[in-house]
């Protein structure tokens, strides 16, 4: 297998599991149903993206899929202090669990448009993916949280 297909997949699984834990520590979810529905709307843009470099992209496609994945991986990173601290320190404070997602989201929108500007793609693509993070921040507000 080709070392950026397997770095990739590694990557994403990485940041899912990390993902995963974040959610499950939080005890803003109430129950497995909200977990389950948050996680996949955070994977499902990924999911967009990946469809769509697959479609769209012939020669540069797993450099930036590759690149996409470190994207992923960082912004998941960032979550894992509050993970760590909710899980084994019981300390869920809420204003820690949203800076923790404001960072992340911040981190991953400055190193999506570098993976974007890197594999020379035009800015649609960043926006695209800008769109569904805005789309998927919706979902969870709504369906998730019972906010909007």
């Amino acid at each position: 297998m080709n070392r950026k297909r397997l770095t990739a997949i590694i990557y994403f699984a990485i940041s899912t599991i990390i993902t995963w834990w974040f959610i499950d520590a939080s005890p803003l979810y109430e129950s497995l149903q909200q977990k389950i529905v948050s996680c996949s709307i955070a994977g499902t843009k990924w999911g967009l993206q990946l469809c769509a470099a697959f479609i769209f992209l012939k020669n540069n496609k797993w450099d930036f899929i590759k690149n996409i994945s470190v994207t992923c991986l960082a912004g998941s990173t960032l979550l894992l202090p509050y993970a760590v601290l909710a899980w084994f320190f019981g300390i869920d404070n809420t204003d820690l669990f949203v800076g923790s997602l404001l960072v992340a989201v911040a981190v991953m929108i400055l190193l999506y448009a570098l993976s974007v500007r890197n594999a020379g793609l035009p800015l649609r693509w960043w926006v695209g993916w800008l769109t569904c993070l805005a789309v998927a921040i919706l979902l969870q507000l709504s369906f998730v949280f019972h906010v909007l």
